[in-house]
């Protein structure tokens, strides 16, 4: 199976947790005026055929193929901007053709904001602002679809990165704190961010180092 554009970009055991768009009312929104256009044409062409003598239906069907063209190119857009949640980043993409890639590394991400107003929360949409500790210091997602979901990923990666750098801190001079590590091995556990099996393999690699 083919890799996407995005695949291609994932480090040696990076993983792609979650993928999220904007909400699909922006989609709409960007195309609602093409699809009255078309009905209108469409009924136009029906209505005139028989008062005209031009041929008015297959005109006003050839018409119908430009707001086609633009509903096929805002699609698109839409479709390719993409934020996405490794188990190392959050990225930005978009582009069609010509790919535009934003991604911060979870260990600079210092703050992540939810906004919702009253129909974000009716309709599952809402803006995610990442603060984080490089130069560009905030990055805005708005509108996005499932923010609380995109949210909690983001914090659960988060976390278990920090799990998975200390858990590998043992070629350091300073032994690590192992139970310590279990402990918090099983709030992991408890959170549903790791699985029963991850936590016993990783609960026994650890106990076998003391």
């Amino acid at each position: 199976m083919a890799k996407d554009y995005l695949e291609t970009m994932l480090g040696e055991n990076e993983h792609i947790l979650l993928r999220a768009r904007k909400h699909w009312s922006v989609l709409f929104g960007n195309i609602v005026l093409e699809i009255v256009l078309i009905i209108a044409l469409i009924i136009a062409a029906i209505v005139l055929l028989p008062i005209v003598a031009f041929p008015v239906t297959p005109l006003g069907f050839i018409l119908v193929l430009v707001p086609l063209f633009g509903m096929g190119r805002d699609f698109l857009v839409w479709y390719n901007r993409q934020y996405i949640v490794t188990n190392r980043r959050v990225i930005q993409t978009s582009g069609v053709f010509s790919k535009d890639v934003v991604d911060s590394s979870l260990e600079k991400v210092n703050d992540v904001k939810l906004s919702q107003s009253f129909w974000g929360r009716l309709f599952d949409y809402g803006d995610i602002e990442i603060l984080t500790a490089s130069e560009v210091g905030a990055n805005v997602f708005r509108s996005i679809g499932d923010p609380i979901k995109f949210k909690t990923a983001m914090l659960n990666a988060k976390e278990r990165l920090g799990f998975d750098h200390e858990a590998g801190m043992e070629g350091h001079s300073v032994a690590p704190d192992i139970p310590a590590l279990i402990a918090r091995l099983d709030d992991l556990r408890k959170k549903g961010i790791i699985s029963e099996g991850e936590f016993q393999q990783k609960k026994a690699e650890l106990l076998a180092k003391m």
